[in-house]
């Protein structure tokens, strides 16, 4: 195996991946990162998510920019701007060591004046999801007339997003001697045209199989009371704006009952099951198979034989006692290269079924932790305000009624009309999450269940009575020996978890810092740095920003926290003695990493974040 250094990765990168935690090049990152260090080297790299491709295209993208020029020199287009957002962290991270390179995200659901500004300015990258940077090119404030490197992540989900059109208009505005890397899960006929079209001499680059299916389906179960398995499912569907799914019930009755209400809550479902009429089933099957249904609740007998594209979800109501049943509902998505997730919502006595069929098909289920109310409003929004930016206005259609409209609504600002559009659009889910159920997901210890774990770290474990201890420690607790405890004014509150902190050092920190133990609560967090840094990190952070809000850290055994932190506190001591008296505590939901770091599995990494020392998986 060889080095960075071997591949050919300049010394300022190679030495901030070295403090991330790369040691070594994965297969893909090997073969990717010479071959487009080099000149007119068009790729395109068939490779599965978590597979090392941010780092593969990014490392040589960054080398080839020339900080000294602020012109755009390099684009990387995204389907989501979760994913945007994420590449283009990730890519500042590995240049923070070379000045004068900008990296600029670029995406639909921000404000577009803030990105104008910003490109304006200058940034040599690009990361950008399509819809977006069209726009910014009709504006004619992203000129592409010095592109040298274009970069398609997850290509073929952009095409399945519906992209073509975008993809085509972007490729075609950049120059022709261009580097071009297409990065896909499969070859699909899009990408044979796309890359027949834009791509000259390109080399194909595989890791693992060229049109693998099974890897395209995720399996995730959501362990809930049985009483909560409805309410469960209303979260699912909530927290996919997009979802487009099988849901499979082991009853016709159950069918029925899950169906209605659905419907009764305003879901966008049809029941498929035994007691329909042969007529009533092929208009239900017309109706999802023209995407007229977003949801379709089936037993597994109306099901059989049921052929349906584009899936994204199938979702067990339960699981089957068949594990032959299982294989074939899971594989009615993540199919023709599309990617798909199979969702189980089981009660505590399925559990051991879970593991049965992790045997029989050879992998393992992620345990899922429900969306927070807070989390599926976001997502709901941003539904909205997508839906907002694509709509196609036909001015001659409406100018007649214009007049009238502009009279009836004039008194109302653009701001009131705004707030009205999207309260209607987004009226049901705030009426329904502002006062929602809550659901406590239980914990189970079975005998022979092992836990994934860390490199010498410690093993997973949800339990209720663990998180209390964690949370009611946090603040009161002293640094190691050697360490020194410190304060931020970031919380679970503000969907900040250990990664966002030790990021947040990364970028405001230069040179070798080691962090350890992480402390999270509700409303602020505690980090341990070594005594001899404790001053510089503190003085570093000073200038540190999320958002518009301005980052404190202070010295947590000297220095007193925010009064406002202080107060959230004391709601979260409150809480607290709610949790002695009997009320489970709540799982907070995590949020993920994208990339490798330093040995250790991500999903692990987060869930125990509330209380982790961190010092044998990260360094900064």
């Amino acid at each position: 195996m060889k080095s960075f250094e071997e591949l050919g990765v300049c010394e300022p990168i190679r030495r901030a991946i070295a403090e991330m935690g790369y040691e070594s090049p994965m297969p893909v990152q090997e073969q990717v990162i010479p071959y487009l260090l080099g000149e007119g080297n068009d790729v395109i790299a068939l490779a599965q998510t978590g597979t090392g491709k941010t780092a593969a295209f990014g490392l040589p993208v960054l080398q080839k920019v020339n900080p000294d020029d602020r012109t755009t020199q390099a684009v990387i287009l995204s389907p989501t701007r979760e994913l945007c957002l994420q590449i283009a962290d990730d890519l500042k991270d590995y240049s923070r060591y070379i000045d004068g390179l900008h990296v600029l995200a670029v995406y639909g659901g921000s404000s577009i004046e803030s990105q104008i500004r910003a490109l304006k300015r200058g940034a040599q990258v690009i990361v950008a999801t399509p819809g977006r940077l069209i726009d910014l090119m009709h504006r004619g404030v992203a000129c592409l007339d010095t592109v040298e490197n274009v970069v398609l992540d997850e290509a073929d989900e952009m095409l399945n997003m519906g992209f073509t059109e975008s993809i085509d208009e972007i490729l075609a505005g950049v120059p022709e001697n261009r580097n071009t890397l297409l990065f896909s899960a499969t070859m699909g006929r899009e990408i044979e045209r796309i890359a027949k079209t834009y791509l000259r001499d390109y080399k194909e680059i595989v890791v693992g199989s060229r049109n693998e299916g099974a890897e395209n389906v995720n399996h995730v179960y959501y362990l809930v009371q049985a009483r909560d398995k409805y309410l469960a499912l209303k979260r699912v569907v909530d927290y996919f704006p997009k979802i487009y799914a099988i849901i499979f019930c082991r009853t016709r009755m159950e069918t029925q009952e899950v169906a209605d209400a659905l419907i009764r809550d305003g879901y966008n479902a049809e029941s498929l099951h035994g007691d329909l009429s042969q007529a009533q089933r092929d208009l239900t099957m017309q109706k999802f198979r023209q995407h007229r249904t977003q949801l379709l609740v089936a037993t597994d007998v109306a099901a059989r034989g049921l052929d349906v594209e584009d899936l994204t979800h199938v979702i067990n109501y339960g699981l089957p006692d068949d594990v032959e049943n299982y294989t074939h509902r899971s594989g009615r998505t993540g199919r023709a290269g599309k990617r798909g997730t199979s969702i189980a919502i089981i009660h505590v006595k399925e559990k051991g079924k879970v593991r049965i069929i992790e045997k029989v098909i050879g992998k393992q289920f992620e345990a899922g932790t429900l969306p927070e109310p807070r989390e599926i409003c976001t997502k709901q929004l941003y539904r909205v305000m997508d839906e907002l930016e694509r709509i196609e206005v036909d001015d001659n259609q409406i100018a007649p009624f214009l007049p009238e409209i502009y009279r009836k609504l004039e008194w109302l600002s653009k701001e009131d009309l705004l707030k009205r559009v999207v309260s209607r659009e987004f009226g049901r889910f705030l009426s329904y999450y502002a006062d929602a159920p809550e659901i406590v997901q239980p914990t189970v210890s079975e005998r022979g269940d092992k836990h994934k774990r860390h490199e010498g770290g410690e093993g997973r474990d949800d339990s209720g009575s663990r998180r209390q201890r964690r949370e009611r420690n946090a603040g009161p607790r002293k640094a190691e020996e050697g360490y020194r405890r410190l304060f931020i004014n970031m919380g679970k509150r503000d969907n900040f978890y250990a990664r966002e902190i030790i990021n947040l050092v990364n970028r405001y920190v230069k040179g070798q810092v080691e962090i350890g133990r992480i402390d999270l609560t509700t409303n602020c967090s505690f980090f341990e740095v070594p005594e001899q840094d404790a001053a510089l990190v503190i003085r570093k952070m000073a200038r540190a920003r999320v958002g518009d809000r301005d980052v404190i850290v202070n010295d947590a055994e000297r220095d007193a926290p925010d009064p406002r932190v202080a107060r959230g506190a004391r709601r979260n001591d409150r809480n607290d003695r709610n949790d002695r008296r009997g009320r489970p505590a709540r799982d907070d939901r995590q949020g993920r990493e994208r990339g490798r770091r330093g040995g250790g599995d991500d999903n692990d990494a987060q869930n125990d974040a509330d209380s982790t020392d961190w010092r044998q998986f990260f360094k900064h």
